[in-house]
């Protein structure tokens, strides 16, 4: 109640409209100020808000800010002693000439009308204006992502007037890079807000002319610890237990082949994951690159096996062969041949070692079983009978085939050369 006794109110003081006072009826605001004369100059600045998201599918953003623009137009001064300005709202900007700039590029936006609409026109007595309203727009950003996501991306949102070329109205920003504020609490959760700088230039229509057009860059990097939790990580994982096979018994087949095509499986999850929240680009992206070196390691620890598994098999039928040609087991002393078929117990071996190979297996069964040696020499007999557990000497085909001690080698080492040449070239 103090503050209005202070400051009296000049709506009781004044008898006549607010029209009249800026006299909007004695002229026509259809046309801008100085019709016919030279172009008049509309500065502009911005303050940003908020940054409020980035879409790399729809490869656009969304910003909203307060957007602010000053002209004189001689058209609405008044008469004041005190040389202070009016300020009203939307109201009065329906009555009066407002610049028409537009955002060049946008997909959408729309002027905030919570409660009312935010809109702001502040007249000086001498007829210059301050017109101020708040945006959110939404506006194309043409992204590279040849480095995602390890990349930085410049964005641009882009303001002209729509009707009015360069000889008619003239837009610069009024405090050259100054006339860009942004709020220090912007932040993104996948991109760090590296600058942010305004530019101008003029634009060239071939049916309407030359236009000014203002520019408010800014310049984002993208936060890689998220994309390392979640693709690259697990990917280097998927890789290195693909290796574990090297070290599994070739002939154990299920446990080998298993494992070969879980990994690879799940590298195929992940790339379908990676590009299921990306545009469909017609380059290679530098997870593409990563993603794809890693499926091809998983992959051919797949087909190594399939090289072991085969020159095994192949082994085997010559070590076979010469048996059948050779049947002879002499220069081995106190052996006995016997088939098993990897079923038989040590009991089942003791009380089977007296009996001939052709007595035991008939001949259709030969190919289907595992030509051992179980050879017991004459001091094992003996512990055999002073002991019922003594152990088995069995002479069998070696577990490690020659090709998985050189993958043991050769995949990791490859592996980690590629991952220095990548991590060097695209960090």
């Amino acid at each position: 109640s103090h503050i209005y006794k202070k400051n009296r109110d000049m709506t009781k003081s004044w008898k006549g409209k607010t029209e009249q006072l800026l006299r909007v009826d004695d002229h026509d605001f259809t046309m801008r100020p100085a019709f016919g004369g030279p172009a008049i100059p509309v500065g502009v600045d911005v303050q940003v808000e908020s940054l409020d998201s980035i879409s790399e599918v729809d490869m656009d953003f969304t910003m909203t800010l307060y957007l602010r623009h000053y002209w004189k137009d001689e058209r609405l001064s008044f008469p004041s002693t005190t040389n202070k300005s009016m300020t009203f709202d939307g109201r009065l900007v329906k009555k009066i000439w407002v610049p028409d700039v537009f955002f060049v590029h946008s997909k959408r936006s729309f002027i905030h009308d919570t409660t009312t609409d935010n809109i702001m026109l502040r007249v000086f007595p001498d007829g210059h204006v301050l017109y101020s309203m708040r945006i959110t727009v939404t506006a194309m950003c043409n992204m590279d992502f040849s480095r995602f996501p390890l990349d930085s991306q410049t964005c641009s949102l882009e303001l002209e007037s729509y009707a009015y070329t360069d000889e008619d109205l003239m837009l610069y920003w009024k405090n050259g890079n100054e006339s860009l504020k942004t709020d220090e609490k912007i932040s993104l959760s996948q991109f760090l807000i590296q600058k942010f700088h305004t530019t101008s230039r003029l634009a060239f229509y071939s049916s309407t002319g030359w236009y000014n057009r203002l520019y408010i860059n800014f310049t984002l990097r993208r936060h890689i610890f998220f994309f390392l939790l979640q693709t690259y990580f697990p990917a280097t994982l998927m890789v290195m237990l693909s290796w574990v096979s090297f070290w599994i018994d070739h002939r154990a087949v299920p446990a080998r082949v298993s494992l070969g095509i879980t990994t690879v499986l799940t590298m195929s999850t992940i790339i379908t994951g990676v590009n299921a929240s990306m545009p469909r680009v017609s380059y290679i992206k530098a997870v593409d690159i990563y993603l794809w070196v890693s499926f091809v390691f998983v992959f051919l620890s797949v087909l190594e096996y399939a090289a072991v598994n085969y020159l095994t098999t192949v082994q085997e039928r010559k070590e076979r062969k010469l048996q059948e040609r050779f049947p002879c087991t002499c220069g081995i002393p106190h052996s006995k041949t016997m088939m098993l078929d990897g079923n038989y117990s040590e009991s089942d071996a003791n009380s089977l070692a007296g009996y001939t190979r052709n007595q035991m297996v008939p001949e259709e069964e030969k190919q289907e079983k595992m030509v051992v040696h179980l050879a017991m020499s004459n001091e094992s007999n003996s512990s055999r009978k002073r002991g019922p557990k003594g152990h088995v000497g069995l002479r069998i085909i070696q577990n490690s085939h020659a090709i998985d001690k050189y993958s043991r080698l050769i995949f990791p080492g490859t592996y980690i050369f590629f991952n220095l040449i990548y991590w060097s070239v695209f960090s």
